[in-house]
């Protein structure tokens, strides 16, 4: 018999790096940092909290680093909770990242991409009769199906489009900096600070945390690492360090160019810093650069997600289509088709940008949680697995950590419960498809997931 086809290690420093980069830099630095400001109570807060967000985020990063260098293999928090809770918990992060969570991302990002491309390419569509909200569902939609094919075709065609999109995103940003330096400075500090209708800054480190969003995608491709033992760890830092270098600089270069006050009461940020040195053609230049961010948003988490669903296919019967390795592409084509019809039957029902960021909140930091305090668990439930890389600052690091995603949890719950809610419930028929599962026997390897890599300690 011939041997299934299998993930293959063809992802190096760069490309795991140029991964985490591109997904975490989406449209969120261009939309949230007017909030973020009115937050921050004047410039030396806002700098902070833009530190604070990324040394948080490093917390999280360097707990899932430990996770990934311990078990690399697809999957992520799949393999992560299934060893230290159980088969049912890991069952439930696959059901939640394949019905809501992972869709749901694709989604926003998509959103992102389509209201900045109508404003570049509406003239075109103007006589078609399409309403708005049609013309953003079509952007949106196209951009998910071409993503998705292309990742369909190949790794390494998923990875040199993420490259190209990470360069280009990060030089826009560079230059929007230089851009801003080129416009010359604001006002002093004290007329910065003046007039700036506030929001508590507890909120606004809430969306700091989301612009600072994807750091854990590294852990989901960890089986196609080249030397994934140290090339996971030094992919997480780096990427997080470049990140918050990024942020850092666009920030301050916003203070530089608006002067506080300014920046807390622009309503399009980055239009109004391109505008004050090409005025003309500033919405044209900005709307580019967020499609670009935006797609390279919507590409790492095409290529990300679909592994989470092949590993779940990997271990149940009831989803071993999901866990083929296509044998001539070398990717998980069918879980990557699923992930990318479920986004497009998201974009078509929701059909709002801050809808389903809301939708998919609570889930997701309900994970990030769990998946945290895997740290503690496994190292006391499974000593003896060789661990190439220790979270720093254990045992602080993750508890700390873990104090955060239980403040994101109840902030979004209480924000939009009925929202949450409904995410939730549908998260949780994932358990009696788990029961079933277990009781009909109907497992491809007969043997607990968790209880199987135990025994082998791989």
């Amino acid at each position: 018999m011939s041997t299934p086809a299998q993930p293959k290690p063809v992802l190096n420093l760069l490309d795991s790096t140029c991964l985490i980069v591109g997904i975490i830099i989406g449209a969120g630095i261009y939309q949230m940092a007017p909030e973020i400001a009115r937050g921050a109570g004047g410039p030396w807060g806002l700098m902070g909290l833009w530190l604070l967000g990324g040394l948080l985020s490093l917390c999280g990063a360097l707990c899932y680093a430990e996770l990934a260098a311990a078990y690399p293999r697809e999957g992520g928090d799949y393999v992560y909770l299934s060893r230290a809770y159980g088969s049912w918990a890991g069952f439930l992060f696959g059901w939640a990242q394949l019905t809501v969570i992972r869709p749901g991302d694709i989604a926003v990002m998509a959103f992102a991409f389509a209201l900045y491309a109508r404003e570049l390419f509406g003239a075109w569509t103007a006589g078609w009769g399409w309403s708005a909200e049609t013309t953003l569902k079509v952007y949106a939609c196209a951009a998910v199906g071409a993503l998705t094919w292309i990742n369909v075709l190949g790794v390494r065609a998923g990875k040199w489009t993420q490259n190209l999109l990470t360069l280009a995103k990060a030089l826009g940003l560079l230059a929007m900096a230089a851009a801003a330096v080129a416009a010359g400075p604001a006002g002093s500090p004290a007329e910065q600070a003046a007039s700036v209708d506030p929001i508590p800054w507890t909120l606004a480190l809430i969306f700091v945390l989301f612009t600072y969003g994807g750091w854990n995608e590294m852990a989901y491709v960890a089986a196609e690492v080249k030397d994934a033992r140290r090339n996971i760890v030094r992919a997480m830092v780096l990427g997080m360090a470049a990140v918050t270098g990024l942020y850092l600089v666009v920030n301050a270069a916003f203070l530089y160019t608006l002067g506080f006050s300014g920046l807390a009461g622009s309503q399009a940020v980055a239009v109004d810093v391109v505008r004050a040195v090409w005025p003309e053609q500033a919405a044209a230049l900005v709307s580019l650069l967020i499609c670009i961010s935006a797609l390279g948003a919507v590409n790492g988490l095409v290529l990300t997600g679909a592994r989470i669903s092949y590993a779940l296919g990997s271990d149940y019967r009831v989803f071993r289509w999901l866990g083929r390795w296509h044998p001539r592409w070398g990717t998980p084509a069918a879980a990557l088709l699923v992930q990318g019809a479920l986004a497009l039957g998201l974009i078509l029902v929701l059909g709002d940008f801050v809808q389903t960021v809301l939708y998919t909140a609570a889930a997701v930091y309900t994970f990030y949680l769990g998946s945290t305090l895997a740290v503690w668990v496994l190292r006391r439930k499974e000593p003896t697995v060789e661990r190439p890389y220790r979270t720093w600052g254990y045992p602080w690091t993750p508890w700390l950590f873990a104090v955060v995603c239980g403040a994101l949890i109840y902030s979004a719950v209480t924000y939009k419960p009925l929202l949450a809610g409904a995410s939730v419930l549908l998260i949780l028929t994932g358990l009696p498809v788990w029961w079933w599962s277990r009781r009909t026997a109907q497992r491809t390897s007969g043997t607990d997931p968790a209880e199987a890599e135990s025994q082998t300690g791989s």
